[in-house]
């Protein structure tokens, strides 16, 4: 059973979000993760690029395949884990943590992002 925090927002693409005011952290959930297997390389967005929810912004690969990562909040890229770059499998062992993707500013909340027990469900 893969961990679903509490405080934070979901897609149905299996990407989370945790919001400050109205910038938003993202990255790939604990299920995403645990179904790609390895994770050896991430391309993500740069900053200062626009992104539009649902539309993909970078992508992740695995021992098994290549992923696309899709932007779950419309805005603009302020930040980047450049970490990842380096140390990709940070996201298998961190998700949550330390794995996170990039920071993206928004103008407005979205209001279409999923609950913990709504992707729960999708996930079950």
């Amino acid at each position: 059973m893969s961990s679903i925090p509490n405080e934070l927002s979901y897609t149905k693409e299996h990407e989370w979000v945790s919001a400050v005011d109205l910038t938003f952290t993202m990255g790939i959930t604990d299920y995403a993760q645990a179904a790609l297997g390895d994770i050896v390389y991430v391309q993500l967005p740069k900053v200062g690029e626009s992104v539009v929810a649902g539309k993909v912004c970078g992508e992740v690969e695995s021992t098994k395949s290549v992923s696309d990562i899709y932007a779950p909040v419309t805005g603009t890229i302020v930040a980047i884990n450049d970490s990842l770059s380096n140390s990709p499998e940070t996201i298998n062992s961190d998700p949550y943590g330390a794995g996170w993707l990039a920071k993206i500013e928004v103008a407005a909340a979205p209001s279409d992002l999923l609950t913990p027990a709504q992707y729960a469900e999708i996930t079950a």
